[in-house]
Order: C-alpha cells, then structure tokens, then sequence
C-alpha cells in the first residue's frame, strides 16, 4: 500500500496530523518577527577617537595610523577604512561574514589597549569603539523643538531623559543624536588683556584646571557620629568661574573675568539642526533610534512609542516632540500589500482550478492544499529565527502557485479514474498510486531548484537564504498534503462525473476545453511529424537566449518608493560655520515650496550636511520618489556656493564609508601625488564624458582647506628658552576650543571649554597677539615671548580629511545613474575610463553596492547552471535513466527567452529579484515537463511506442 492509500484508509490521523500543522503554524505566525528584509549582521566594528583642534594630518598620522597597524593583527578582517578630520578619527572594521562580533569586538578592545602608549597623551578620553551594522537604517527619527526653551535645555530633555530612556527599551541597540546642543561653559579669552597682565594662555587653562575639582575628601569618624566632609570645589555654573583668581600682579588678583568673557555655552557651537515644514524651520534636536539585530522592527517601534507618551508627560509643554520618520509604517504598509496580494493570488489560483474542472468540491479540495501549505511553513520559520519580511511574503506569494500543482495532479488523476466508471474509494486509491512518484519526483526536484541559494555566500547568499529556505519548505509541505489530505478528501466528498448536474457554463466550458485540446492535438501531431525542424527550432531559441542574456542590461536591488529621499550637502573647504548654516537653510528654502515634500530633517556641521526628506504618502503626490529626485535636482543646483546630491536611499545600505552618492569607487596607492592627481583627472573624465549615464559624481578629496602654517624658528626658540611643545599648546588652548576641565552634575558631566574671543579667530594677524612663556627665569619660569618672535605665519591650502583604506591613502568617487542606466553598463564605462586614466601606481575597484554586485551577479549565472544540474542529478536518481531529465528540461530554452524578451520589451534590469524568478521559471518548466514524461513511460511500458506514448501523455496532462 502506498503512502497516500494508508492516509486515505485513516481519515481521523490524517484530520489529526493535518489539525497539527494548522496549530503550531498558527501559533509560530503569531511570533515571527516583522523586518522589510532578513536580518543580515554583517560583523563591523567601529572605532572613534577625538584630539579638539588636531589638524587632519595629525589624526591620521599620530592616531589612525597606530590603530591601523595594530588593528591589521586581528583575522578575519575583510575591509578597513578609516577617515580623518579636524580634530576627528573615524576607523570602520569590516569582518568576514563568518566572524563572531562578540569575539572581534574583543580582539579590537585589546588592540586599542595595546595602542594607547603610542596615542598623544593629551587626547581627552581613549578610542571607544561599538558594534555597528551598516546595513541596517534607523527605524524611527524624532525631532524635538521648543519656540522658548534654549537649545541646552532642549538638549538637556533630549540626551538626559529621553535618549537614555529609549536605549532602555527591548530591542533598541543604540540612539544616535543630530545636532547636539549639550550645555558647557565657554571661557573666551582677549590675548591683548593677557599680554598686558604679563598672563600666559596656558597659566589661565592650568588655574581653571585647579580651582575645579571634584575629588573624594573623606570621612570623620568620631566617638558617636561619623561625619561626611564635603568640599566645595566643583563650580557648576558659568557666573561661579567670573571670580575666579588666575594670578597676582603687583599684590592684587587677577580675576578670570578680566580677562575675557565667561558663559553658558554648548559643546558644539560649530553644528546646527532643524526640523523643516512647509511653513517654517526650526533649531532642533534629533533623535534617531536603531534597532537591535533580529527583532521585530514594528513591536520595537511601538514600544519607543509608548515610552515616548510617557516622556511627554515629563517635558514642560514648550517641548514639542514630532516623529518625523516611522519606519514601521512602510514595513506595515509592505506587509499589508503583500498579505493582499498572498489572499488575491489564493483567490486567483481557486478561481482558475474551478474553471478547469468545473465542480466545487474538486476545487475546494486542492484549495485546501494553498493554506496548509503556507500555514506549515509559519513554523519552520520560527524553528529558524526567521521573519516576516519581504523577501520570505515574496516567497510565500510566488510558491502559491507551485503548492497547488501537486494538488491538482492527485486529484486530476482521482477524477479521470473516476470518469472511467470506478467507485469513489476505488478511483482515489488507484489515482493516488499512479501519480504518487509523480509527485514525489515534482516535489523533491523543485526543493532542490533553491539549494544551490541556500548555499551562496556574501550578500546575496545571506539575503536569499531565507527566501529559497522559505519556498523550498512550502513545497515539501504542499506534497506532503498532496499525497495525504488532498487523496483523503477526494475518497469521501467528489461527485462522480455522473451525478453532478451540467449547466449552461459546464456545457460552455466544456465546449471552450474541448476546441482548445483539439488544437493542441493538430499542432503536437504537426510538432511531432517534423521533429527536425522542432528540434532545429529549439536551438535556435537557445541561442536567442543566450544572446539576450548578453545585452541584457543587469540591476542590483530595485529602487523603492519609501516615501523618503536623503539629501547630502558640501559646501566649499574652509567655509565659515555661520556661512555653511545660510547655505544650508538656502537648500531648505528650495525644499519646502516643493509640493512633492512633507517635513524633513536638516543637519550641517563643517563644510558638509544632509538632510533626510520625508515625501507626502504616495497615494497624495503625483510623482514617483525618483520623478521627485530628478524634479529637485536641478532646483538645489541652483543655490550657489553649495552642491547637493539627492538620492533615494537603497533597500540595504552596504559599505561602511559613507559616499554622497550610492555607488563608490575607491582608488589607493602609496604615492599621494600620483594617487591625488589620478583621481582628479579621472573625475574630470567621468563629470565631462557625455554617454557614460552618470551624474553626481563627487569625491571625498579635499585637499583646497585653507591652513595657516606656523613655523617655529627652533634656534631663535631654543635661544629665548621656548619649546616646540610649548608653542603647540599655545595654539591648542587658543584656537582648539580645549576642554581644560570638567563639570561633574548629578545626572551629566559638562566641558569647561577655553578658547580665544570670536574676534580674535577670524584672521591669521591675530596669532602675533599670542605669547609664550619663556623656561629662562625662576623655578623654569621666565617672561612672556610674543609668538612672532619665534615662528613665521604662512598661508596655505591641505586636505580637509584625510582617508585610508587598508592603510594606503585612499579616494572615494562616488556616483548616481542618470534615469534609462543599468548598473553594469556604468560599472563596464567606469572600468574603462579608469584603465585609460590612472597611472600603474594606482590601484582601483569598486565598493559597496557596486561592489555586491559585481560578485553576485558573477555567481549568479553559475547558480543558475547549478540549479539545471541539481535538477538533472535528482531527476535522473529518481529515473534511473541519463536521458530522461534532458527531455524534462528541453523546454528551457523556451522559458528563458520568454522570460529575458520581457525584461528587454519592458526596458527593465535583470536584477536579484529577475534573476530569481529564472530560477522559479526552472522549477516551473520542469513540473510541466515531469506530468507528460511520467506518464508517457508509464504508457511505454504498457507497449505503447515514444511517439504514441508521449502524445497521448500530452493529451492526457493537457488540463492539469
């Protein structure tokens, strides 16, 4: 007895069994996570170090290079980058998929310690480092404003109560904040008072340094009572450092205030946020939350937003508290349209089987077979830490109509035995026999279409897994119902053909059914009498074939429209922050009298800043997000003294330097000029080349930062008893906004901050009212000496940052497409121009997105080969036969060039997605291919002959 005879002769354990896998499926939906795509961790790490008013060179050399070179000891790195700003050092540790982030964050904790001798001793707190995962994208942005409070106090609300409130949260891994105002005490000095006082800047950063203090004082224990001895010398606010005494001239103090202005300041005075509205911009502090990896994006979402009500009833009512981005809102809106499209594909499919075989119960019995199916997969799923995203609903959708198949095999099969005159019990017994390795051969050879994704590596590997996991699941299942419940139910509740009333429609139908089989009829016979001419014809097909996938133009991951675009900004090098501000605020003017734009969030510091646009829902503009981006373009382009590159954000971020465009390409070499001037040449060429299809391109070269060279004299400085350190600290305290000391709050700590007064950091004449103290004198303490006697002052242009990529020096070009592009036709362009540019000494490659998919779509072809070929091995075990699963595939060649023609008519990419439905359209081709072969053998050995038997096979399968 056959498997499916045992399920049908036991009703109750095949109801039981079935009941079984609708509970636990059911109960595994209920706790599958919610994601727009499967978590994907890649392991990366990345470190931070600061040095306030170090020049780029300085970080890179005396702080990114000592943590490059001991960072490169660790294994399992795949890529570091690393980049250096003023006063900033930023190292991004990429790791082999394959590394335990826990492990390599260690190993990074420990190279960091062993660094720490070589770093400079004046850094103000040692490299920290954190785990970071570049693909994954904020999932909440809030804006907070108030028309009264100041921006620290704002800040205050923002960092104090609630960032740390939100880190909290279940799920949430970090919040990074934008445009923090956090409070400090600002001390600015007037050089001309310090000089004429005979006061050294370093001696006022020394005193501030000692008068605060927050140090253990002890206790007193007496006979009865101990005491507590408090002392107070920590000064909180900026009016109690005013009387502060710096020193003595002629027996009198010289108190702080003489000497300059005193403060309550911020941190940062130098970057600014603003939430924007159509109607307005307003100074703002953003909160942007991350969630942890593989939890649930929507229940991660809905708790920050149930915290958030709390908080507000904590804030006094000036502060506005505004979500500005809710990303589970488009992952709700993703999973409701796919749901949607899983329940009218469901419908679609139960229509089409009624229409077929024209009877109730024999389509509700195979219908039954679609939710079983889709309901058992729930658990592998959850067995497997999966979720419900997009790419698993995707296969959950597209697997509706492979489930089905099996189904309507099995009892196609029962009703043709039926239509012989059979009984019922006896029609479905017989029916499940014959057709029982048939689909146990459909079965196990389109699980096995997915197993070469499940075995791919990279990006693409880690993306698709869960997808082709997730596909190959529901087919198991759906031929497990097949051969159990679909044979039960049709023993018991099918009509035999003669008891069932034929109407109108039947009769219709039937006729419709009866001209289409007759002409399949004529033209097999015809197909079938001039084989050589078929089999020429098939050749010629699969040349076509092999010929569009040549000219076909190749995407990665299709755009989305998620209601949101980004907007990167760069001013020229050297701008002054209240210039960058006006220009930055010129580009938000542009935006809000776009009708296409609904709020955003805009942030500048330095020469750079971005903003994040969030559109109007798509169902209330008339334009697409990338018809808006081409339509903004050229309105940004129009604010001069700033460029603006616009882009809508990519599904997956990958890469961790961040580029101003979304394809990057990165040039390295030892030699800096050589390096240098082959990146500039090629970005002329790439900006000035018509027909390449790119636009904004940029680079991260800035080498034009205005400087002002100080350079020391060291004999005249030797002579007058002036050291190199010493007039490197005099520049630090004045122009470095130095943190001399720290404020200690019960709930925070603040910098005391020390620099020159604003009037004094706006032209380089001003560094000739500076003075170092001379060691000549007593106890090493001599006169003052005016900076010029002991340095010259020289203008002069360097880099603005200055970055590394596996410590060679580095430059980033990076580059949108311009609308009607492929990737891989800008990919061939760009690697064509840069062979002809760049010198020998320069090495260059693609990273990031582009990179990805150079490698995937690389592999991408061989795993579509290997796909064909694990059909063919399982095919031919299950046959034992070399030749029949060649004919079971002959029809390929058909399928591919039906399949790339309409990429190429519809002047769409062959992306991932277009990639993977070739590989489903295999699967598909070979279920056909298996209903008619299997049958037309069976008929063989009957002592039918090949031609004979295949055509009556075809006839036969003609309707299922």
């Amino acid at each position: 007895m056959s498997i499916a005879g045992m399920f049908i002769k036991r009703p109750v354990m095949t109801t039981l069994v079935m009941l079984a896998i609708l509970l636990f499926g059911l109960m595994a939906y209920r706790s599958l996570p919610v994601s727009d795509l499967p978590s994907v961790d890649f392991p990366t790490i990345s470190v931070s170090a600061s040095l306030p008013g170090a020049s780029p060179e300085t970080m890179a050399s005396s702080v990114a290079t000592p943590l490059e070179k001991q960072f490169e000891t660790i294994a399992g790195i795949d890529s570091m980058i690393s980049t250096s700003s003023q006063g900033k050092t930023s190292i991004t540790i990429q790791f082999v998929l394959s590394r335990n982030i826990d492990a390599a964050a260690q190993d990074v904790q420990a190279a960091i310690a062993r660094t720490m001798r070589k770093l400079p001793s004046d850094m103000p707190s040692p490299p920290t480092y954190r785990k970071v995962n570049p693909a994954d994208q904020p999932i909440l942005f809030i804006a907070l404003t108030s028309p009264t409070l100041p921006l620290p106090s704002l800040d205050e609300y923002g960092q104090t109560l609630m960032a740390q409130r939100i880190s909290m949260v279940d799920g949430v891994a970090q919040v990074m904040i934008f445009g923090s105002q956090k409070r400090a005490v600002r001390i600015q000095l007037d050089p001309q008072e310090l000089a004429f006082r005979g006061i050294g800047v370093d001696e006022v950063a020394d005193a501030i340094g000692q008068q605060n203090v927050n140090m253990p004082t002890g206790i007193l224990y007496g006979p009865h009572r101990s005491f507590t001895v408090q002392a107070t010398g920590q000064l909180l606010q900026a009016s109690d450092y005013q009387s502060l005494v710096v020193a003595y001239r002629s027996g009198a103090p010289v108190r702080l205030e003489s000497l300059g202005r005193i403060f309550d300041s911020t941190e940062n005075d130098k970057e600014a946020a603003w939430f924007c509205t159509p109607d307005s911009q307003e100074r703002s502090l953003v909160l942007a939350v991350q969630r942890q990896p593989g939890t649930n994006t929507v229940e991660v979402a809905d708790n920050v937003k149930s915290v958030l009500k709390t908080l507000q009833e904590q804030l006094p009512p000036s502060v506005n508290v505004i979500i500005l981005r809710d990303g589970s809102v488009n992952i709700r809106q993703s999973f409701n349209d796919v749901r949607f499209t899983l329940l009218l594909t469901l419908c679609l499919v139960v229509l089409v089987i009624f229409l077929f075989l024209r009877n109730v119960s024999a389509t509700i019995i195979p219908s039954l077979a679609l939710p079983m199916s889709i309901i058992g997969t729930f658990t592998v799923m959850y067995a497997l830490n999966y979720s419900l995203d997009n790419l698993s609903l995707m296969a959950l959708t597209l697997c509706v109509g492979f489930v089905v198949d099996d189904a309507i095999v099995m009892l196609e099969n029962i009703v043709r035995h039926m239509e012989m005159g059979k009984p019922r019990m006896q029609a479905a017994l017989d029916g499940a026999k014959e057709v029982s390795f048939t689909i146990v051969s459909m079965t196990l050879s389109l699980a096995a279409v997915f197993i070469p994704v499940i075995f791919m590596s990279g990006l693409v590997g880690r993306l698709f897994r869960e997808f082709a996991v997730t596909i190959g699941t529901a087919v198991i299942v759906s031929g497990f119902v097949s051969l159990t419940l679909t044979p039960m139910l049709s023993s018991r509740f099918i009509r035999p053909p003669s008891e069932v009333h034929h109407g109108r429609i039947y009769r219709a139908s039937e006729m419709v059914f009866t001209w289409m089989i007759r002409f399949y009829d004529v033209t097999l016979r015809v197909a079938l009498r001039h084989r050589l001419t078929t089999f020429l014809t098939a050749l010629a097909v699969l040349g076509g074939s092999v010929y569009l996938f040549l000219v076909v133009p190749q995407g990665f991951i299709p755009s989305e429209d998620r209601d949101m675009l980004v907007v990167r900004t760069e001013a020229s090098q050297g701008i002054s922050y209240k210039s960058m501000f006006e220009h930055q605020q010129a580009l938000a003017t542009v935006l809000q009298q776009d009708p296409s734009v609904f709020q955003f969030m805009s942030q500048a510091e330095g020469n750079t800043g971005q903003m994040l646009l969030l559109l109007k829902p798509r169902s209330e503009r008339a334009l697409s997000a990338d018809e808006v981006l081409q339509e903004l373009r050229p309105k940004l382009a129009s604010v001069p003294g700033i460029q603006a590159f616009i882009q809508n954000p990519p599904v997956i971020n990958l890469g961790g330097r961040s580029a101003k465009s979304l394809y990057q390409y990165t040039l390295q070499g030892p030699d800096t000029d050589e390096l240098f001037r082959g990146a500039s040449q090629l970005m002329e060429r790439l900006k000035n080349t018509p027909g390449l299809g790119l636009q904004d391109v940029s680079s991260d070269m800035q080498l034009q930062n205005p400087e002002l060279n100080v350079h020391i004299d060291r004999d005249q400085a030797s002579a007058l008893g002036v050291s190199a350190t010493e007039v490197e600290s005099v520049l630090n305290n004045a122009y470095g906004s130095r943190q001399v000391s720290t404020i200690y709050a019960p709930n925070n700590d603040y910098q005391v901050i020390m620099e020159l007064l604003p009037e004094y950091q706006q032209d380089p004449t001003a560094l000739s009212l500076l003075y170092v103290r001379s060691t000549f004198g007593l106890s090493g303490s001599g006169p003052l000496v005016p900076l010029k006697a002991v340095a010259d002052l020289k203008e002069d242009v360097g880099p603005l940052s200055i970055n590394h990529s596996g410590q060679l020096p580095a430059v980033t070009i990076s580059f949108n497409l311009q609308p009607g592009t492929s990737l891989s036709q800008a990919v061939d362009e760009v690697n064509k121009v840069a062979r002809d540019t760049l010198p020998a000494t320069v090495s260059a490659g693609f990273q990031g997105t582009a990179q990805a998919f150079q490698s995937s779509m690389s592999s991408l072809y061989l795993l579509l080969a290997l796909a064909i070929v694990v059909i063919y091995i399982v095919l031919g075990i299950l046959y034992e036969n070399f030749f029949h699963p060649v004919t079971i595939l002959s029809a390929l060649p058909f399928a591919a060039f039906g399949a790339v023609l309409t990429l190429v008519v519809f002047h769409t990419d062959l992306s991932l997605y277009a990639f993977v439905g070739i590989i489903m359209l295999v699967g598909l081709v070979k279920k056909n291919g298996i209903m008619m072969i299997d049958f037309a053998i069976v008929l063989q050995r009957g002592g039918k002959s090949p031609a004979d038997a295949i055509h009556e096979a075809c006839l036969i399968r003609f309707r299922p």
